[in-house]
């Protein structure tokens, strides 16, 4: 018998197809628990660092002078480590203030790297705990880099996310609890949609067709448990075709969200044409399982109590949000603006220093 026959037997066989995908599954949490275990290692360890700088330069008064010797002198003595440069043995420092007894341990998640708990101490002062705690598990629920989370504290996504106050839904009517919370927590108010650079006259499909050019931010910003099923999708109703601007599935909802992108201010009468959308994907979508499809108009500027009176009727669960949109910047800005290799250049000195 040829030796690659019982190879061959063995790939079919459903048994050994189960015990290869076991085997394959334990060594990935085993290679997890242990990357994980590593960056606990070495973030426990820059506390320490940072706890004795500070410990030190009270008692000896040495200065700001203390990291160029300091970076310098560990720098010679472990010449196959980068994380000792000026920079970071500051960043340690600050690192320690803002955790003077090691709480960051319970206070934020284990998987955060250095780089992560760096653009969380320049973002934030040591008090505002809740918010690098909120910031750290929105990291790791979306798999940020730390440019990604940079990013979302630029465009103040806790503010935009987090304030349920200024957010006009009526999901709290419509959806059954846990789901009308999730729902809620989902909207952001506004959206930014600030990697699209657009004229003052683009057009709504010039808007949509661009947002489906740049769907990794696009989804990004909308937020984690968000999928794509269609653009422009069809549905037909009394054969007559309708086509809706973005169907999406969440994965923690389990249910379709109908996206309407409208250009200018919310008119009572967008609900109306939402809400029909709604209800074509329920009956022509909705499986057992799938909860009530919820909708989502973006438009650019809403006056709040009109879209709260046009929501108290509407049976659908549906919110109204705001966007905002770059603005193509003037020509006499673009000349002075830092050119992609001066960026890339930043960005791999950052590194190193990290």
């Amino acid at each position: 018998m040829n030796k690659i026959e019982p190879i061959k037997i063995l790939h079919l066989d459903t048994n050994y197809k189960q015990l290869l995908l076991d085997i394959k599954s334990r060594l990935q949490r085993a290679q997890l628990r242990a990357a994980i275990s590593v960056n606990r290692e070495l973030i426990q360890f820059y506390w320490e660092v940072g706890t004795l700088i500070i410990e030190r330069q009270v008692q000896a008064q040495w200065g700001d002078k203390l990291f160029d010797t300091l970076s310098l002198d560990l720098t010679n003595s472990f010449p196959d480590s980068k994380g000792f440069s000026k920079t970071n043995l500051k960043n340690m420092r600050i690192f320690a203030t803002h955790y003077p007894q090691g709480e960051f341990g319970q206070a934020l998640p284990d998987q955060l790297t250095w780089t992560h708990h760096v653009v969380l101490l320049q973002a934030f002062e040591p008090e505002e705990i809740n918010i690098k705690q909120w910031y750290g598990q929105k990291t790791i629920e979306n798999g940020w880099s730390y440019r990604e989370l940079k990013e979302q504290i630029q465009t103040k996504l806790y503010e935009r996310q987090a304030d349920k106050s200024i957010k006009t839904t009526n999901f709290y009517d419509k959806l059954p609890a846990p789901a009308s919370h999730l729902a809620q927590e989902m909207i952001k108010e506004p959206y930014k949609f600030y990697f699209l650079t657009l004229g003052e006259d683009a057009r709504e499909k010039e808007i949509h067709r661009r947002l489906i050019g740049h769907a990794k931010q696009f989804l990004m910003e909308l937020g984690h448990g968000f999928a794509l099923y269609g653009t422009n999708y069809p549905v037909s109703v009394s054969n007559k075709r309708f086509e809706i601007d973005l169907l999406m599935y969440h994965t923690k909802l389990h249910c379709y969200v109908v996206i309407e992108l409208k250009r200018g201010d919310f008119h009572p009468h967008h609900t109306g044409q939402l809400n029909f959308y709604l209800s074509a994907i329920d009956e022509q979508l909705r499986s057992v399982g799938d909860g009530p499809t919820i909708g989502l108009l973006l438009c650019e500027k809403k006056d709040r109590i009109i879209a709260e009176y046009a929501l108290r009727r509407v049976e659908s669960p549906m919110g109204i949000a705001e966007y905002e949109l770059s603005k193509l910047l003037p020509e006499s800005l673009i000349n002075i603006l830092p050119t992609t290799d001066e960026i890339e250049a930043e960005l791999n000195e950052f590194s190193k220093e990290n």
